[in-house]
């Protein structure tokens, strides 16, 4: 693949990725809850990761074009981010010195982005829709490796958006604690509203 499809590719994909959404709102909320930056952004890529692997493996566009298959997997996704932001307004992050250590182990943490993130049907029709308009079968490479290189790509860039995000969040809000939890809970309640947004439009399409 050439440095200019590549170059376009990562234009394109940057302003998905700096896109708020569910991945965002929960970098933020891993980011006022302790130490907890890392294996969440983890999580969200290993989601990816999964993604990356069944759009190599050609399995996206069986799953795409299988309204029954989406129509579940929207609807797991959406129900978990709906879980998800109720448990973070149940519990808003503080960040005090004498904060207690985070409840929920890091093994715990990740998985809960690899839900957020593997649960998502945006990102299988981002793999889907966006992909093939940059991957060039007569390129020289092969369909399988372009594709991967692109997941590559994707996972990079939000790998050090979503680590950016979470560490600024927790830098900037650390001597705020009335902020902080103001924050968490706008994080908490985008996750509803998203999870509600997409339950409404595939139950409802």
């Amino acid at each position: 693949m050439d440095t200019t499809t590549l170059a376009a590719f990562l234009a394109v994909d940057l302003l998905l990725v700096f896109t708020p959404g569910a991945d965002w709102a929960y970098a933020i909320s891993a980011g006022l809850r302790g130490r907890s930056v890392v294996p969440a952004v983890a999580g969200l890529i290993a989601g990816y990761a999964g993604y990356t692997l069944l759009a190599v493996a050609g399995l996206v566009v069986i799953v795409a074009s299988s309204p029954t298959l989406l129509t579940a997997l929207t609807v797991a996704g959406a129900i978990y981010l709906v879980w998800l932001g109720f448990g973070v307004l149940r519990q808003p992050a503080t960040l005090t010195a004498s904060a207690s250590p985070m409840e929920s182990s890091r093994a715990q943490i990740m998985l809960k982005g690899v839900g957020i993130s593997g649960l998502n049907p945006k990102a299988l029709l981002l793999y889907f829709s966006l992909f093939p308009q940059f991957i060039h079968p007569a390129a020289g490479w092969p369909v399988a490796a372009q594709t991967g290189l692109l997941g590559t790509l994707h996972m990079a860039a939000c790998a050090v958006v979503y680590l950016s995000v979470g560490v600024l969040a927790r830098t900037v809000l650390r001597t705020r604690p009335a902020a902080a939890r103001a924050v968490t809970r706008v994080s908490g309640a985008m996750m509803i509203v998203i999870g509600g947004f997409l339950l409404v439009e595939r139950l409802t399409g």
